[in-house]
């Protein structure tokens, strides 16, 4: 127990310590996400914060944890230094899609072949169980990937992958805690601790963003997290039915809007990962809601749909979970869909001011922050 509030007390003092330095240098170096059609800010931002969540999160880890007890760990480190660099380069360069597809297979190959992080089972759902090898491999490496990028796609406006990984670290390091997984427990606390801090400096006005390098190791941790979650659900000290479902769960929102969002994409012939502005938080701030409240919204439904499923996982099939989980989730979206779009009006992408003559205008919603990040 030492070790994790150690762990957590590390991880939060560097990322808070770190993420001002950051800022200022960021600034001087003008280092900055500049506002495009598709971005929600009308001001450049710093968008380094992901090296301050990186820092906190490795500190936390290596002067916690016992390596000789848990030697996957190292691997886990490694596979961050992997994301760590393909993200910083990301944020300040920028990659192309392939390559940092290229990168992240690089850090589920570590993960899983050193790492020891792989999916056996499928726990009942679609009745199957134990899973052959060749399609356990294929399983990991796509839930890998997926909860990678589910991260770093519902990283659309402040506070919102930071208050889900914050959720989903946390709520998995609390179970790993009273399983007696300490090492996991440790990577969970490490990573939620770096996350207040960052949190702190990233809610609505945003003073720094947390770019590739912290949306995509939010993905890469969680995603560790949540399958060896899964695959001792059934058998620790601590029980739960329907692991696979209660890991959807655990990233229902970031996970079942990426996959949303890949197959419009792909059903329209373009990659998916193209850009646009159909992700559930977009929706949202069409209907005119603040970044505060979306991010209020999606936390606390994705809070609801975890205790839904941890409830009825005693009663209902994992398949039929599943099922469940997902109807719930595109009802919610075509309710949205379906809701009335506020009113429009231009505003001057050069200062943020509205004018009716301004040179370069754009149309945009109508939103409380639109209202307070024009004044």
């Amino acid at each position: 127990m030492l070790d994790v509030i150690l762990s957590l007390s590390i991880s939060f003092a560097v990322s808070y310590l770190a993420i001002p330095i950051i800022i200022k240098v960021a600034k001087i170096k003008k280092l900055y996400d500049v506002p495009d059609e598709r971005k929600v800010h009308v001001t450049p931002i710093p968008s380094l914060g992901g090296l301050g969540i990186f820092a906190g999160f490795v500190f936390g880890c290596m002067l916690s944890t016992n390596f000789g007890q848990s030697s996957e760990m190292q691997y886990f480190i490694a596979a961050t230094l992997v994301i760590f660099f393909l993200g910083i380069k990301d944020d300040i360069l920028i990659l192309s899609p392939i390559k940092k597809f290229i990168g992240q297979v690089l850090a589920a190959f570590i993960v899983i072949y050193k790492g020891g992080i792989q999916i056996n089972s499928m726990h009942g759902f679609l009745g199957i169980n134990e899973l052959p090898e060749m399609y356990s491999l294929l399983l990991t490496y796509f839930t890998i990937l997926v909860v990678i990028n589910s991260f770093n796609l519902i990283d659309g406006i402040d506070g919102l992958a930071g208050s889900l990984g914050l959720m989903v670290s946390a709520l998995v390091g609390i179970y790993m805690l009273q399983v007696g997984e300490l090492a996991y427990a440790i990577l969970a606390f490490s990573l939620a601790g770096a996350l207040v801090a960052f949190l702190l400096f990233n809610f609505q006005p945003a003073k720094i963003f947390m770019g590739d390098t912290g949306s995509l190791l939010i993905g890469l941790i969680n995603s560790i997290l949540v399958i060896k979650f899964i695959n001792i659900s059934e058998s620790s000290t601590m029980p739960m039915s329907s692991g696979p479902a209660i890991g959807i769960a655990l990233l229902f929102i970031p996970l079942l809007d990426t996959l949303r969002v890949f197959s419009i994409r792909m059903f329209k012939k373009r990659s998916p990962f193209s850009p646009d502005r159909n992700h559930i938080h977009h929706l949202l701030l069409d209907r005119g809601l603040s970044h505060r409240n979306i991010v209020l919204t999606l936390v606390s439904s994705n809070i609801i749909a975890i205790i839904a499923a941890a409830y009825f996982s005693l009663s209902v099939s994992c398949t039929l979970l599943v099922l469940a989980i997902s109807v719930a989730f595109f009802v919610g979206i075509g309710i949205l869909q379906k809701t009335k779009r506020p009113r429009l009006f231009v505003a001057n992408l050069q200062n943020g001011t509205v004018e009716s003559n301004a040179i370069s205008t754009k149309i945009v919603p109508l939103t409380k922050d639109s209202v307070l990040e024009q004044k």
